[in-house]
């Protein structure tokens, strides 16, 4: 025969999408997803039980209040908002442990906007526990605990995974949740742009005297920003960037010391502070992956973009990717396409790539901006910030941006 028929294999779907990855974004993609009406899966390689222990991890999150918007959109927040402390001010500070802050400072405070606090603080264990209830509960999402991906075959109708213990799983489009060392994106071709900061992330939480009144407070040294962001009940989630050397001292240091350590740089306003909890390091650094889709594919969150935490916009940029990527989705079913089409992936990648590379470079500008001691750096950031505080207006846009109110906005974050 000139010209053989060749057959095509259908393969039968087992979802619409499959999602790689049970952190926190890929639960928010899959609840959103579902509640949009799409059939989900989703693997981790972990066990349910051992992601709901109160120790898994000691980070807590400055919730933007479009983030807000969203979990109480999937139906997340009433789990949550007992545990979350709104945050009514915002100060960023410079200077020496030990020599007090600089007189100049920037300060924004939520009165200046009329939606309501910029954000919350949320600490994971409260989060990672309310977003597996809530898949637990939802039909259409099935979960594969402790199940790891080892290969992904693609195909012009579908994309199908294969885990470690011989399963497949066919779907229509596959999201790539699975960290900065994306295995998802790694399978796919995607290289990644980035650098280390020779810093690491020492994150804890304490107890002290005084109230914080939901205040946050960004704290600028020569090795790294020190934030102390308020938790609930005369708690703070501290997060203190060290050079990596300091932070492997600081590790291995009993917890008296540890605060002996932490009280220069902490000060006195809030009075005797204690650790209450674990200790955890970090390492920090930059990551973007060189394209955020290819063929049936899509990375979200740190899969896709992996900051600094300076900003604290880590958590809310991958809540952004989760809400633009169900709304194109949802877009495209609507009109009839082919949701894992490149037409619809791209619409994904042109929402959300600029904006994240450009937060990415920000924080990372910001971070070699203001880790340092040098004093000409140190003058002139100083006046910026001065100058900045001067400006009504100018600090209007900076409060809602840190709110996460700016920008092409998802309905999901809209309120």
């Amino acid at each position: 025969m000139d010209n053989p028929v060749r057959a095509v294999i259908l393969r039968p779907m087992d979802t619409d999408i499959i999602i790689v990855g049970g952190g926190l974004n890929g639960p928010a993609l899959a609840l959103a997803a579902a509640q949009a009406g799409f059939a989900v899966t989703i693997i981790d390689s972990l066990p349910i039980d051992q992601r709901k222990q109160p120790d898994f991890d000691g980070r807590s999150y400055a919730l933007a209040l479009s983030s807000k918007h969203l979990l109480k959109g999937i139906d997340v927040w009433g789990a949550v908002a007992d545990h979350a402390q709104p945050m009514l001010e915002i100060k960023v500070t410079d200077g020496v442990a030990g020599k007090g802050a600089s007189p100049w400072m920037l300060h924004f405070d939520h009165a200046e906007i009329e939606e309501g606090p910029m954000g919350f603080m949320v600490e994971d264990r409260h989060l990672r526990r309310a977003f597996l209830d809530a898949m637990a509960a939802a039909p259409l999402i099935t979960q594969m605990s402790e199940e790891t991906v080892i290969s992904q075959d693609i195909t012009p109708s579908t994309a199908q995974v294969t885990l470690a213990s011989g399963k497949t799983v066919t779907g229509s489009v596959l999201i790539g949740s699975d960290g900065r060392r994306s295995g998802t994106a790694e399978r796919a071709g995607i290289k990644r742009t980035g650098w280390g900061y020779g810093q690491t992330a020492v994150v804890c939480a304490v107890a002290h005297e005084k109230p914080n009144g939901g205040i946050a407070h960004q704290f600028f040294m020569p090795a790294g920003p020190l934030a102390i962001l308020p938790l609930t009940e005369n708690r703070s989630s501290i997060v203190w960037s060290e050079t990596d050397a300091r932070a492997t001292e600081l590790a291995a240091m009993n917890d008296a010391d540890f605060l002996d350590a932490l009280r220069p740089a902490f000060g006195s306003f809030l009075g005797q502070i204690s650790l209450t909890g674990a200790r955890f390091n970090y390492p920090l650094g930059l990551t973007l992956a060189n394209s955020f889709i290819a063929d049936r594919m899509a990375l979200i969150g740190d899969a896709a973009h992996g900051m600094h935490p300076i900003a604290g916009q880590g958590l809310n940029a991958g809540l952004r990717d989760v809400a633009a990527l169900v709304e194109v989705l949802s877009d495209a079913r609507a009109r009839g396409e082919d949701i894992g089409g490149p037409q619809v992936l791209q619409r994904y990648q042109q929402w959300r790539r600029f904006d994240t590379a450009t937060l990415a470079l920000a924080t990372d500008t910001f971070n070699r901006l203001f880790s340092n001691d040098n004093p000409v750096l140190r003058g002139l950031r100083d006046i910026g910030m001065g100058v900045v505080n001067g400006m009504p207006g100018l600090r209007r846009s900076f409060i809602r941006e840190a709110a996460g109110l700016s920008g092409d906005l998802p309905k999901l974050m809209q309120g």
